[in-house]
């Protein structure tokens, strides 16, 4: 009983802000993984991989990072709660963003047309060109092939 009282009465934990890049960012590779209807292993493992990377993040800060991006996605109506914040960053940021998205779709080596027209939506809503974006993904794409030919 008394555990229930101290919950109650704790100060919630401070919600991550939706302007924080991360959580945009992660919140966004989350969804885009699973727009196809399933999130397969190589999908989860480019998506902690590129927060790792890009944002120079250890395992327990990444696991930190989805929870609450997978929460946050959840409740989520549609993609301006995560994109408006990221409007704001370098071009070269945006770049990075949808060079990760490109990652996150051939990371299971298949590439379905609801993963590339969220990719589109998201470009248009952060600024990136569509010949920005299609370089991204034939670059991406071109890895992706050339991995699965090596393997």
């Amino acid at each position: 009983m008394f555990e229930a009282l101290t919950r109650l009465f704790a100060k919630p934990e401070a919600p991550a802000d939706l302007h924080d890049p991360k959580l945009a960012v992660a919140a966004l590779l989350l969804h885009l993984a699973a727009v196809d209807g399933s999130i397969h292993e190589n999908e989860r493992s480019a998506i902690r991989g590129a927060l790792m990377d890009h944002y120079d993040l250890d395992e327990a800060a990444v696991d930190r990072l989805v929870r609450e991006a997978q929460k946050r996605d959840a409740e989520a109506v549609d993609f301006y709660k995560f994109t408006s914040g990221l409007i704001q960053l370098d071009m070269d940021d945006r770049i990075e963003i949808i060079r990760m998205m490109w990652t996150v779709v051939f990371a299971d080596r298949q590439n379905h047309e609801l993963e590339d027209n969220m990719v589109w939506r998201i470009a248009e809503l952060i600024g990136v060109s569509s010949r920005d974006r299609t370089i991204l993904r034939n670059q991406i794409r071109g890895k992706a092939a050339e991995a699965t030919e090596e393997g």
